[in-house]
Order: C-alpha cells, then sequence, then structure tokens
C-alpha cells in the first residue's frame, strides 16, 4: 500500500504512515475538523521510488490545487520526541511536477545533519527511520498559530498556550514573526474583555474548549498546530503530544478529572539528597518503600502511610507535603525548613504559600500522617535515648566513633542464609535491612546528631561575629570520615598504577573496565579496594543501580584524574591535610576575635565546634553501613532474576529491577513479565535523558520554580546564583558531567553536575570546584567538598545546560556566586516544524 487517505488511517498502520499521519487521523477519528488529504506510506520511501501515478492520482482526487506537503518519519511526533522542525514542510505546492519534487525534498530531509543529531541526543537507534509524507488540501489562513494544551514553560496542565500571526503560522513556528501570545485559564473568564491581537475573544474562546478536547481524546498534553480561514472556519493541521512536560502525580490529572482541582497538592522532591537525580528503578523505588514502611511501622505509623506521602513521580522521589503546607500550625515554618533545599525551592514554595488554593486548612479525617498516640510513641521512643546518645557522645566523642565503628565491622562481618527458591527469596530481600537500619543504623546517628547540635549552639552563640561561610570553613579536612578514606585510599591505588600509566590515560574507561572484568588489566591494587569498596555507586541506594564491582567504569575515570596530578602540593593527601590546617587556622582566628567582646561564650563554642570536628566526620557512616545489607539485597534480588530468565519470564537477570517485589513474586508464582518490563525500561530511558527535575511540584503539574523570577535580573547575566555550600574561590574551566563514569577531567577543573553522591567523591580529589544543580548543604557531597576544602556553589537551576562546556568560571562558596568568564559563542542552525 503505497497511498492511504488519512480517514483511513487506524493506529495499526502507524509503522506505514509515521507519526504527523497518524495525529492528523487520530483528530479525524475523535470528530475534529482537518484538512482533507492523503499519506504517502513509508513503503514507498524504502522502495526508494516515488509511486507517481498513485500519488498524481490521489492528488487529482483531492481536486488538484494548491497542497501541503508535510514530512511524517517514523520516529516523527512520537511520546518520547516530537522531532519538531527536524525534517521538511512544503506549503503552498501548485501543479503535479512540484508536488513530486516536494515529496523528494521531504525524504531527503530525513537525512539532513539537524535530524541525524536530533535522533542521536535523544536516543534514538539508526538504521531504522522511514519517512511518510502527508499532502492536504492547503488552508489560506486569516490566522494562525500553535497551541499548547498545557503550559509548555511552567508545566502547569490547566492553562492553554497560544501563539497566533496574522496569515500563515510559519512565522510562529520558524521564530521569524512577533506573535500575540495568550495563556488561557483552564476555567473561567479570558483575562481580556476585548479583542486582542489577531484572535477575537470568540476564537479564544473556542481553541481553549478544542484544547481541552482534543487532549481528552489522545490522551495527553497536545502541541497543536491550528488555522482560521476566511470564513472564521477553525481547521486543525497537526497534533503531536508535549515531549518535554514533567509527569503528573499519579491520579492528579486535572484535564481527565475535573475534581482534581479542587484539592490540589504539592511535592516536594528529595532524593536528590541520596544523589537520586536519575529515575530510580521500579524496583528500586519498591525496596524504598517497604523500607520506609516497617520503619514507621516500628513507631506506630500506619504503613499504609508510605504510599500516600511517598510519591514516584516520573521514577523520582517526592513527598506530598500538602499537609504541612496547608497545616495552620506548620505552614509558617515552611519557609526556614526549605532553606536546606536551596534558594529556588524556599522561593518557590513561599510562592505556594501565597496561593489561596494552599490555604490553612485542618487535615480531613484519614489524612493525619501520625495519630497522637502514635506521635506520643514515636517521640518517647527516640527522643530520649537519641538525646543521651547525643550527650553521651558530647561527652566522650573517641568511645563514640569507636562504638559507631564497631557497629559498621558487626554488619559486614554478618552473613545472610540464601533462601531455598526463589519466591523465598524476593521475600527475604525485602526484609533483609530491617535488623540493620533498626540496630547498628540507628545506634550510628546519635554521634552525627551532637555534631551538629554543638554547631548549631555554637553558631548561636557567635551571632554578629560570624562572617559569611566561616561556619563552614572551620569544618574542612574533616577526619573519620568513611568515604574520604575511600578516596584517599584509590588515590594510593593511583600510586601503584603509575607503572600503567600510558595504558590507563590512553583507554577509555569503559574499555578499561571490561578489561578488568575479563582478569585481562594488569594489578595494581583495584582487585582490594573493589574487594572493600564495590558495593559503592552512583545513585546507590537504589538496587536498580549498578555498583562499582559490577561496573567500576567510575573508579577507572577517577583513577584517569588522579594519574594526571603531577604537582605534589595538590596531591590528595596534602590538599586534605592542607584543609584541616586551613579550617584550625579558621577556627582560632573566629574564636579569638569572638574573645575580645564575649570571652565566655567564645571559649564555650569554640570547645563546641572542635567537639563537631571530632565526631561530624561521622556523618558518612550510617549510609556506608546501609549499604551492606543492601547490597546484599541486589544480590539476592539478581539471582531471582536469573532463576526468573531461566523459566523464561523475564530476558535477562536485571530486568527484574524493573518490577517492584509485589510483581516479582507473581513472576515467581509464573506471570509472563516481560512485556511490562519492556514498557518500564522504555519509559525509564525516557526519563534518563530528561536533563531538569523540578524540586516542587504541584498536582496541576506546576513547577513554581519555573514561574517568571523578580530577582534573577538583579545580578546580570553573566552571574548565576546557588547555596553556598563550601567556602573559598576557585576558578577554571567548567566540565558538565552527567554521570561519573562519563568524566574526562584535569586537575583544577570545576565540576558541573545535577547532583552528587559519594559515588562521584572519588573525582573531587583534583577538582577546583564543585557546581551542582540539586542538593543541600548537609547532603554527602558538599560535605566531602568541604573536608577536601574544596570551593563548592549547590542548587544553581539548569547549570549543566547554562554553562558551556570548557567555560572559564569563578565560583565563590561563601556567597554562592558564579561569575562567568568571556567564551567564543556556539552558533548552530534552527529550523521550522
Amino acid at each position: 500500500m503505497d497511498v492511504i487517505d488519512l480517514a483511513d488511517i487506524t493506529p495499526v498502520t502507524t509503522e506505514l504512515v509515521g507519526g504527523k499521519a497518524a495525529g492528523l487521523a487520530a483528530l479525524i477519528a475523535a470528530g475534529e475538523r482537518v484538512p482533507a488529504g492523503f499519506c504517502l506510506t513509508t513503503g514507498a520511501y524504502r522502495s526508494g521510488a516515488v509511486p507517481e501515478r498513485a500519488v498524481l492520482a490521489a492528488y487529482e482526487r483531492l481536486g488538484g490545487g494548491p497542497v501541503a506537503v508535510r514530512s511524517s518519519a517514523t520516529a516523527e511526533d512520537s511520546p518520547g520526541a516530537s522531532s519538531a522542525g527536524q525534517q521538511d514542510t512544503v506549503l503552498d505546492v501548485r501543479g503535479r511536477n512540484a508536488l513530486l519534487a516536494a515529496i523528494r525534498q521531504c525524504w531527503a530531509s530525513l537525512d539532513s545533519e539537524r535530524a541525524v543529531a536530533y535522533r542521536a541526543g535523544q536516543g534514538q537507534e539508526t538504521g531504522d527511520e522511514a519517512m511518510a509524507v502527508v499532502v492536504q488540501r492547503m488552508i489560506v489562513p486569516t490566522a494562525a498559530g500553535v497551541m499548547f494544551t498545557a503550559n509548555p514553560l511552567t508545566g502547569t496542565r490547566t492553562e492553554t498556550v497560544v501563539d497566533a500571526v496574522p496569515g500563515l503560522g510559519t512565522g510562529v513556528v520558524d521564530g521569524t514573526m512577533d506573535t500575540d501570545h495568550y495563556v488561557l485559564p483552564g476555567r473561567g473568564p479570558l483575562p481580556w474583555r476585548r479583542d486582542h491581537g489577531c484572535l477575537s475573544p470568540d476564537q479564544l474562546h473556542e481553541l481553549r474548549a478544542t484544547a481541552r478536547r482534543v487532549q481528552r481524546a489522545l490522551g495527553s498534553p497536545q502541541d497543536i498546530e491550528f488555522a482560521y480561514d476566511a470564513e472564521g472556519t477553525l481547521w486543525l493541521l497537526q497534533s503531536r503530544a508535549i515531549t518535554t512536560l514533567f509527569p503528573l502525580p499519579p491520579g492528579t490529572d486535572p484535564v481527565q478529572d475535573d475534581a482534581v482541582q479542587d484539592d490540589p497538592r504539592v511535592y516536594l522532591e528529595v532524593g536528590h539528597m541520596q544523589g537520586l537525580r536519575r529515575p530510580v528503578t521500579p524496583m528500586g523505588v519498591s525496596v524504598l518503600r517497604a523500607t520506609t514502611r516497617r520503619w514507621l511501622h516500628l513507631f506506630g505509623v500506619d504503613d499504609a502511610v508510605v504510599d500516600t506521602v511517598l510519591v514516584d513521580i516520573g521514577g523520582r522521589l517526592f513527598l506530598d507535603i500538602t499537609g504541612v503546607v496547608r497545616s495552620p500550625r506548620l505552614r509558617s515554618g515552611v519557609p526556614a525548613m526549605a532553606q536546606v533545599y536551596g534558594p529556588a525551592v524556599a522561593r518557590g514554595l513561599r510562592r505556594v504559600l501565597e496561593d489561596p488554593r494552599y490555604g490553612p486548612r485542618p487535615p480531613r479525617r484519614g489524612q493525619r500522617v501520625f495519630s497522637p498516640g502514635a506521635t506520643a510513641r514515636l517521640l518517647l521512643a527516640v527522643v530520649p535515648a537519641s538525646l543521651l546518645g547525643a550527650l553521651r557522645a558530647l561527652a566522650r566523642p573517641a568511645a563514640a566513633r569507636e562504638r559507631a565503628f564497631r557497629g559498621l565491622e558487626q554488619v559486614r562481618r554478618q552473613r545472610w542464609a540464601a533462601p531455598a527458591d526463589t519466591a523465598s527469596r524476593i521475600r527475604s530481600a525485602a526484609h533483609l535491612q530491617d535488623a540493620t537500619m533498626t540496630g547498628p543504623m540507628l545506634r550510628s546517628l546519635p554521634p552525627l546528631w551532637a555534631a551538629l547540635l554543638a554547631q548549631g549552639v555554637a553558631e548561636r552563640l557567635l551571632h554578629g561575629i560570624l562572617r559569611p561561610g566561616e561556619l563552614n570553613a572551620t569544618l574542612r579536612g574533616m577526619p573519620h570520615n568513611v568515604t574520604t578514606q575511600m578516596d584517599l585510599q584509590l588515590w594510593s591505588v593511583a600510586g601503584s598504577a603509575r607503572a600503567h600509566r600510558d595504558l590507563l590515560l590512553g583507554t577509555a574507561p569503559d574499555e578499561l573496565a571490561a578489561r578488568f572484568l575479563r582478569g585481562e588489566l594488569p594489578e595494581f591494587g583495584l582487585t582490594a579496594f573493589l574487594e572493600e569498596y564495590g558495593l559503592r555507586g552512583s545513585a546507590e541506594v537504589d538496587v536498580g543501580s549498578p555498583r562499582w564491582a559490577d561496573d567500576p567504569t567510575p573508579v577507572l575515570a577517577a583513577l584517569s584524574g588522579y594519574l594526571q596530578v603531577t604537582d605534589p602540593g595538590q596531591a590528595p593527601p596534602a590538599r586534605f591535610a592542607r584543609a584541616a590546617d586551613e579550617a584550625e587556622a579558621a577556627l582560632v582566628d573566629l574564636v579569638g576575635r569572638a574573645r575580645r567582646t564575649r570571652p565566655l561564650r567564645a571559649r564555650l563554642a569554640g570547645a563546641l565546634l572542635r567537639r563537631s570536628r571530632e565526631l561530624a566526620g561521622l556523618r558518612e557512616l550510617p549510609k556506608f553501613l546501609w549499604l551492606t545489607p543492601l547490597a546484599q539485597v541486589r544480590g539476592q534480588l539478581l539471582t531471582a532474576g536469573a532463576e526468573l530468565t531461566e523459566r523464561g519470564l523475564l530476558e535477562q537477570a536485571e530486568d527484574i529491577m524493573f518490577l517492584t517485589l509485589d510483581e516479582a513474586l507473581d513472576a515467581a508464582h509464573g506471570t509472563d513479565s516481560r512485556s511490562l518490563v519492556t514498557r518500564r525500561r522504555r519509559e525509564h530511558d525516557r526519563e534518563v535523558r530528561r536533563r531538569q527535575v523540578p524540586g516542587l511540584l504541584l498536582s496541576d503539574g506546576t513547577n513554581p520554580q519555573a514561574l517568571p523570577d523578580d530577582t534573577a535580573a538583579e545580578h546580570g547575566p553573566d552571574v548565576l546564583v546557588g547555596q553556598p555550600a563550601a567556602t573559598g574561590v576557585a576558578t577554571g574551566p567548567a566540565r558538565i558531567v552527567q554521570h561519573p563514569s562519563e568524566a574526562r577531567l584535569r586537575p583544577g577543573d570545576i565540576l558541573v553536575a545535577p547532583t552528587t553522591d559519594p559515588g562521584w567523591t572519588p573525582l573531587f580529589l583534583t577538582l577546583g570546584g564543585l557546581i551542582t544543580e540539586t542538593g543541600s548543604t548537609i547532603a554527602h557531597g558538599p560535605t566531602v567538598a568541604r573536608e577536601y576544602g574544596i570551593p563548592a556553589v549547590i542548587c544553581v537551576p539548569d547549570a549543566t545546560t547554562r554553562l558551556v562546556e570548557g567555560q572559564t568560571v569563578t565560583i565563590d562558596g561563601a556567597s554562592g556566586v558564579i561569575r562567568l568568564h568571556p567564551t567564543e559563542p556556539v552558533t548552530g542552525h534552527g529550523a521550522g516544524r
């Protein structure tokens, strides 16, 4: 079949007609007004010759005359990628020869430089693409444009955004004309009482109703091209899914369910606190939820609450904080609470508090997370023991450290029995963490609380004397940190590896990792390092994320950076020792200044800060302790996955990570889960490519951080501002890294990353500075940065896209200011839709 009428296209023929034609057919099936036309299928493209007789016969059936000839590639207008402007459209085509030439032009555009680059950027496989071509009767518009059924900038699903121009809509899609811009509320009156631009109020009402109708029919927010002809008739010329929107929270689509708008909710992204910037696997979410349920159940909290409070949105972990925001008693403390998540989140939460939809409201029946009895049990169970443990740690820090490290050794020596069958293995995996988290891990926390308490009290005592970033300066070079010890151990491995320097620097880290796993790499201490630290990795609290033992590419990438350090003064041990000396000097100077006016307070503050230095290095210990049973969970699940693969229920062992615990049990009992895993992997891969994740999200899809910021212009175009995380000033080239395995860093580089966790910290040893898009001053990455004396600025919105690879920047870790130095302009070319 070479030619098919648009009205005859069905979902099963999508591969023949491509995405654009399929979208037009869906509009026709939904009863919308679409210009008549036909589609030249991909079969003709694959044959390499235009079937002229069939095309011209279809053209005659249209009545001849002017037509629009539009590309409709198989990968175009798909749920995962719009391909907007990547292939050609030819308008006002007249005559047979011109039609045939326009078809060949559309075919050729599939292999244009921009189209090939776009597909590569979207992670689409090359080689199977094919091009169909849509031919439609040409509409001569008096006004035309594009409407989005959701706001593409803020994500708000209840707004329709329209851009229109008089005449042809090409001025909108190719960006060559100033447009009339309209943001239409989801319901209620429009914000204009008279004609505004090229569209009348009646036309805007019609467009809003059409947008809502089309979105409901097609099942997702749409990007729609439209035109009004001379008679004022509305025509829809194209509709495709908006692929850039962050997913909605489950069950909160305000377009499909009007009632959702009457109970709006607010969600805070918390996964980044553990370095979970990429999507968590379904099994990772399931294991974290199971652990949290049992943890809260110990304190009398209904474990079902976890499913409503800890929400998986696009594979990221969010907390539903609506109850706190609406609480008459708690809402006043929300801005202070939000500061730890960075200035952008805090600013967004202030906007939420000003929104009357989130005004004070007592919780309805069944919405309380803690019952009064459960709260009392929680306080009685936790507070006295924690307070006593913290006071003991302050009194005898060395003994507290010894107890904490004894707990670590106890966990690492523990042996787990192997269950007898697949189902038992999966059930066992769900409980392997219980004893550790409620025993040694819980007992390892009081020394950390003691350190934080000491810092907090010292900060109060020195109020009015402390300078910006000065308290952080006293926390450099912190001893007793398991992550620091790990990184310095890797530096020792690098010393042994210098005999193989040419091999390690001349071979890509992923190839080195493959050779190591095959036993083909010379031995220089990496095996022993991985025996102790192979359970670590990026996003390591996700059991579905590979560990260094599975894939040592990030470790070898870090080693290549270490081998480029030639200045002994820049060697990590020297830098760490220097950071400790600088912290001591900062502490002495601070206490000395305070003693002039507040001698007693100065003495007490100095003693507390020294106690904090003895204990705060344990910051990384609880998580490191947790990783041992978590590695056992991963191992049990992978073994179960291998058994399910042998039974033909999965394709490979790792597929079990794309099921939940309950779904894995179903598979163990005979459910074929391969199609489910395929769909989940596709969704996961699409989310992996997402570069921007909102720190705050409303149930209508709004990202409050994306709303216009009146303060953004205060610092000028050459300045970015984030949250100070580690004091110091550094200048160097920006190196944008999305994952530690991709890092190619030289000493003095400024690492720019979406987030960091302990799996990133081996890269820190040679850095000049650190910039991240998310984080918290108390999170793992900034903590380690302070200990190495590396300036760090965190919570810098869109840093990985706003900075240019290799661009020289200066970061000030005390003020949170990043200054951009002049750089060569980046050139490129644009395209229409």
